[in-house]
């Protein structure tokens, strides 16, 4: 019975990474993301993991742990691709001559 709980924690807390992965993706911007809760939450997986693993207790809750921590993890980098793209977008213009880049006055 514990299992079929600690199913539904994971299924329920699962549900918003897709979507948060999705919001990433379409936004392209890292507004409202924390980056310190992001590995909160990776830590915590990946714990649960670790737990399962040292307790014996392999079944398939530990394939929801796996799938929670690969969208969390696509998500993290996903910050990090947007914060690029939103560095890159803050620098002045740059315009292309002979090959090499160069920045307008």
């Amino acid at each position: 019975m514990v299992t079929v709980f600690e199913s539904i924690m994971l299924v329920c807390f699962g549900l918003s990474w897709p979507i948060s992965v999705y919001k990433s993706i379409t936004s392209r911007s890292t507004k409202g993301k924390s980056v310190v809760f992001t590995i909160a939450i990776m830590l915590g997986y990946v714990s649960g993991i670790i737990g399962k693993i040292i307790g014996g207790n392999v079944n398939y809750v530990l394939a929801l742990y796996i799938l929670n921590l690969a969208f969390v993890s696509v998500d993290f980098a996903l910050y990090f691709i947007n914060k690029k793209r939103e560095k890159a977008a803050e620098c002045p213009a740059q315009e292309t001559h002979a090959g090499k880049l160069v920045k307008e006055a």
